[in-house]
């Protein structure tokens, strides 16, 4: 096929030429005429308003039962039976009884199922939010708290009793504030809170808290009680105590754990290998259950091998109360840390099968939903809630295409909790224990993420490590947020450290590479074009300048001291000279008018020549800059007016409008300084300088595309 051109001709433009050219409206709307505008209500606005709070209402009387009705109804009872051993489980990490599990199964379910905007996501239990609640319950409501005396031992025990409804009421306290925190939040319009918990940073700290889940579920499966530490280094207090005990291990608490494990690894590879021949996976973990119960309860594990059990699980459902407001200044760090682990991970996966299918997740109203999902969930004795990549994948998987499948599955967990509940009070914790192990196994498998990352990104390889390390170290809580704040500052180094280039010209073209990326690429003579590759502002303002002349070469300190000492030496010169001459005219005064004839004429000496090494123009090329702050536009002011002075024009190309705002409001400009010595291009302030002097400014860009 025959190459084709096409060639572009157009003047030299400055910033001056685009605002006349483009006609730049100076005017721009007030703070009160955005308020007025912000609070005008009309109907179609009041109508997209209140659809928009309750999504449910947009979508419902759409639904299009012969299309969804099918997949959505096999997707909730296969994530309901899911949710039934999962919330029991989780139930352990949030050390409260079991039942309060399948509560969070349900209340905050049908809840998100009103408010929430993602079709595909399964918002219930989570394993992270428990192990971090459950921090939080036995930090405030420990065994030694609740201790009274055994008449029939002699000794003292734990009031099971009493602890626990203690427990229930810490871990609603805290997933009611938790709630509260994320709908302030989205009704403030602070959904973008996301976008600082970076994916590395996510997947190591889910990492780190995976291991925390493990190491506190350890006591279940060898049937030990170890003593529960808190704050930084707990987790290496728990693991030496764990391994003191070891040897008090009870056996057949152990027996059951290795058998559950194995069993649900091979189910689990089972279903793998049936993924495809079977509409509907197996309910692996509700088998599992099921025939631990029975087992259990035809061999009475409890009193004959002392293997912990579930023990009393109410029927029914619990009263609305509200939460002890006495625990909320306790708790309000710890409800905050939830609050945004919980909604990170939700809006994360909810944007992927967004993305995935074709529509639009709102970040702010997903934090309302799920704000409402905790705190209505707190009131009815609920803990804190997230969604599950296992069982999204689940309902996803089985057919499942709007959140009526939550919904059913919400109705399958109520069915449970009112009449078959109570069948589950002999299954040993050891198998909720084991069902946690199994399914962590995806989140143990992101420690592949440090090898691939070390060949991708080395900086979110350190941000990953730094955020497992650190969520180990210092406990999921105080992890989050010393993760966030090496995440911060990464960002921080990156712009204080950026990458300073000298452009050249790539031959015949309009386009601009760094001279030492590239061999083909060749520096315009007599013409510098220097890019740092990050923003200008005030953390690394210094650094620009010392970048710009070591790159140059130039010595602009030297370059300005020899120039007044030139001037200070001509300025000496030029006093002598009068005042020889006032002397000569005393003189000849004296001498008559015969000696006038022999007069010396004065000589005050030009200016050299300038230096033919130096540059006679440097381009500022701004395209990476996306803002200036005071600092920024004072260091760009000083270069214009330093290198100016030893005769090198300077002049800045690729501003975006920002830009340019920033340098008008920061007074770069003044009689002196004006627009024109801005180009929306490299290429432009490249011809301008070339042509500076000797052509006029109708020369053309000739820029040829292929």
């Amino acid at each position: 096929m025959a190459e084709r051109r096409r060639s572009v001709h157009r003047e030299i433009l400055d910033e001056e030429t685009v605002d006349e050219l483009a006609k730049k409206s100076d005017s721009k709307p007030s703070l009160c005429e955005k308020l007025k505008k912000s609070m005008r209500c009309s109907s179609p606005r009041l109508k997209s308003c209140l659809l928009g709070s309750v999504p449910v209402a947009s979508w419902l009387p759409r639904y299009s039962i012969r299309e969804n009705a099918l997949g959505d109804l096999i997707a909730g009872i296969s994530v309901g039976i899911m949710q039934l051993p999962q919330g029991m489980a989780y139930a352990l990490l949030a050390s409260v009884p079991p039942v309060f599990g399948l509560y969070s199964s349900f209340y905050p379910v049908l809840i998100y199922f009103i408010f929430g905007t993602s079709k595909h996501i399964s918002i219930g239990t989570f394993a992270v939010l428990s192990v971090m609640l459950g921090g939080v319950t036995e930090r405030l409501a420990p065994d030694s708290n609740f201790m009274i005396w055994d008449n029939v031992t002699n000794s003292s025990i734990v009031d099971v009793i009493s602890r626990d409804a203690e427990r229930v009421k810490v871990a609603a306290a805290v997933s009611f504030l938790s709630g509260l925190f994320q709908i302030l939040l989205g009704l403030v319009q602070f959904g973008f809170v996301v976008t600082y918990l970076s994916e590395p940073l996510v997947r190591g700290y889910t990492t780190g808290a995976a291991v925390h889940v493990i190491v506190s579920q350890l006591k279940y499966t060898f049937g030990i009680n170890p003593v529960r530490y808190s704050g930084p280094l707990s987790l290496i207090y728990t693991v030496l105590e764990l391994c003191s005990l070891i040897p008090q291990t009870n056996i057949g608490t152990l027996v059951v754990s290795i058998v559950t494990i194995i069993g649900l690894i091979l189910a689990k590879e089972l279903n793998s290998y049936l993924g495809k021949r079977i509409p509907v996976p197996i309910p692996v973990e509700l088998l599992g259950i099921v025939i631990a119960t029975l087992i259990s309860w035809q061999v009475n594990l409890e009193e004959k091998y002392k293997v912990d059990v579930v023990g009393l699980i109410p029927s029914g459902l619990q009263p609305p109360v509200l939460p002890t407001a006495s625990l909320f200044g306790q708790v309000v760090g710890d409800a905050f840390a939830l609050s945004v682990v919980g909604y990170g991970i939700a809006i994360s996966l909810g944007r992927i099968f967004a993305l995935k299918y074709g529509y639009k997740v709102d970040s702010n109203q997903e934090l309302i939903a799920l704000g409402l999902s905790n705190s209505v969930g707190g009131i009815f004795q609920c803990f804190a809630v997230s969604c599950s990549m296992s069982r999204s994948m689940v309902q996803e998987n089985t057919g499942g295409k709007t959140q009526v499948a939550g919904a059913l599955s919400a109705i399958v967990i109520l069915f449970i909790t009112l009449w078959i509940g109570a069948l589950f009070e002999d299954l040993p914790k050891a198998v909720l224990a084991a069902i946690i192990f199994v399914n962590l196994h995806g989140m143990m498998k992101q420690f592949m993420d440090v090898p691939a990352l070390w060949r991708s990104n080395k900086v979110d390889m350190v941000i990953w490590v730094a955020t497992f390390i650190l969520t180990l170290l210092l406990n999921p809580d105080l992890g989050l947020a010393a993760a966030i704040g090496f995440s911060m500052l990464t960002v921080i180094f990156r712009t204080q450290l950026p990458q300073y280039s000298i452009l050249g010209q790539v031959p015949d073209t309009d386009i601009y590479r760094p001279l030492e990326d590239y061999d083909e690429v060749k520096q315009v003579p007599g013409i510098l074009i220097f890019r740092s590759s990050a923003t200008l502002y005030f953390a690394n303002a210094e650094m620009y300048q010392e970048a710009l002349g070591e790159k140059s070469g130039i010595v602009i300190t030297k370059l300005l001291s020899a120039k007044k000492k030139l001037e200070a030496k001509r300025k000496r010169q030029e006093e002598k000279n009068v005042k020889k001459a006032a002397k000569r005219k005393a003189v000849d005064m004296e001498a008559g008018p015969e000696k006038e004839e022999q007069k010396e004429i004065a000589v005050i000496a030009m200016d050299a020549e300038p230096d033919p090494s130096l540059p006679r123009a440097i381009v500022l090329d701004l395209s990476p800059v996306n803002f200036l702050d005071t600092v920024g536009v004072k260091t760009l002011r000083s270069i214009h007016r330093d290198y100016g002075e030893v005769c090198i024009k300077v002049v800045l190309a690729g501003c975006l409008t920002g830009v340019v705002d920033n340098l008008e409001t920061g007074g770069f400009f003044n009689d002196k300084v004006t627009k024109s010595c801005l180009f929306s291009t490299v290429h432009d302030a490249v011809l301008h300088c070339q042509s500076a002097g000797t052509q006029s400014r109708d020369t053309e860009i000739a820029a040829t595309y292929f």
